[in-house]
């Protein structure tokens, strides 16, 4: 079974971004760390967008809307022009479906 992770990535590469995960492990501490604090997978866009996603199942989504509301970087990553989506994955009668909330 896929991550949420993995989906976003994949989910973002089809629109056309080159999508990277930014997210890393931190051995001996035993915790991933977001870039920025929030953001999982970093794309960029052939105009010139960026968009930072935070991915996460669907029942989650307040709560990472909210950890990112109260990031003291969420300014300057909006100041520097970088959207942030959150993906909310859930399957649906065997299929994964997203939930993407822009709070850019």
């Amino acid at each position: 079974m896929s991550s949420p992770t993995q989906r976003s990535l994949k989910l973002m590469r089809e629109r056309g971004f080159h999508a990277e995960v930014v997210e890393r492990w931190i051995p001996g501490a035993n915790v991933r760390r977001d870039l920025f604090g929030f953001v999982d997978v970093l794309c960029l866009g052939d105009t010139g967008d960026i968009v930072g996603v935070q991915s996460t199942s669907a029942s989650n989504i307040s709560a990472r809307i909210a950890k990112i509301s109260e990031s003291p970087l969420v300014g300057r990553v909006r100041q520097a022009g970088i959207r942030i989506f959150v993906h909310g994955w859930k399957k649906v009668k065997g299929r994964w479906q997203v939930r993407e909330v822009d709070i850019s």
